[in-house]
């Protein structure tokens, strides 16, 4: 009973949280963004806008942002289209040069445009993220005026192309012997992490390492009768997780990833098990075939 109460609990807490993210919710000081604003206001007239524009427009109009503006605006600021992103545009109409272009916010300012309405959910965190603090902003990753990807509104063709602009390193990774099959198109950057920022190290989509892990590896999730204390810690302890040429995405080679903390005497290099004889070499999980845990009532060494 006091389990349900608390999970009940949890639950009420983040849906008023949530709400009040939704409630709270409000344009943007656009004057505050760039001054030249401040005189500005709303045309409300996406064809006046198509005077110039019309190609731009006939792009965008094949978006995700373009059909929902015109077709199902969900609030007045949706109604104005264009510029519920771009702003108050009547200076622009009057002497259209750039002093009121996106490009000339800081990175800051211009995902905070996309905030108005992007506040929510997994985007929650960005404020307080990685890439906000970074100098990222929306539109380094997502295109707006344009259709790229088949989902995401990305800059890319692909999620990983668009993570790769920036994380060679992974992407060198990604291509080593034993990866997770990113190359492949099984499994997405975002199935393991927030791009929009987390509590977590990473930028995790999990709470943790492990939970993050856990969402495709059940099987290693426990709990077991016998627990294997690095396993409970972190799965970083003997994984690495884009990419490794040692088998199973292993840190180190074989036995020399058991002993890294398994040291039983005689010189740290040398492949031998405790207090028995047997030839150096043996890998350690010719015998212990359970070592993320074992239900056996025998299995302490987690060798059944």
């Amino acid at each position: 009973m006091t389990g349900r109460f608390w999970e009940g609990a949890v639950i009420a807490v983040a849906a008023v949280v949530l709400s009040a993210g939704v409630a709270g919710a409000k344009e943007v000081d656009w004057g505050a963004l760039n001054p030249e604003y401040r005189e500005a206001t709303f045309v409300k007239d996406t064809g006046v806008c198509l005077g110039c524009h019309e190609e731009v427009h006939a792009a965008y109009a094949e978006t995700t942002h373009g059909k929902a503006f015109r077709f199902n605006p969900r609030n007045a600021l949706q109604k104005l289209d264009c510029e519920a992103c771009h702003g108050p545009r009547s200076k622009h109409i009057e002497d259209p040069d750039d002093r009121l272009a996106l490009r000339t916010l800081a990175a800051a300012q211009r995902s905070a445009i996309c905030l108005q309405c992007h506040q929510d959910g997994g985007r929650m965190h960005w404020r307080s993220g990685a890439h906000q603090a970074a100098g990222q902003s929306c539109s380094d990753c997502h295109s707006v005026m344009r259709k790229r990807s088949d989902r995401g509104l990305l800059s890319a063709e692909s999620e990983q192309a668009v993570c790769y602009t920036c994380h060679a390193n992974v992407r060198a990774e990604a291509q080593k012997a034993s990866h997770h099959p990113i190359r492949e198109g099984k499994i997405r950057c975002s199935d393991c992490h927030n791009p929009h920022g987390s509590v977590t190290r990473g930028m995790l989509a999990g709470g943790s390492v492990n939970q993050t892990c856990y969402s495709c590896h059940q099987e290693k999730r426990g709990p077991f009768l016998w627990e294997h204390a690095p396993v409970r810690e972190s799965c970083l302890t003997c994984h690495t997780p884009h990419g490794s040429n040692n088998r199973d995405l292993l840190n180190l080679k074989g036995p020399a990833q058991c002993i890294s903390c398994h040291q039983y005497g005689g010189h740290v290099n040398q492949f031998r098990y405790n207090r028995v004889s047997t030839p150096y070499g043996n890998g350690c999980v010719n015998c212990h075939v359970t070592v993320h845990g074992s239900n056996h009532p025998s299995g302490a060494k987690f060798n059944r």
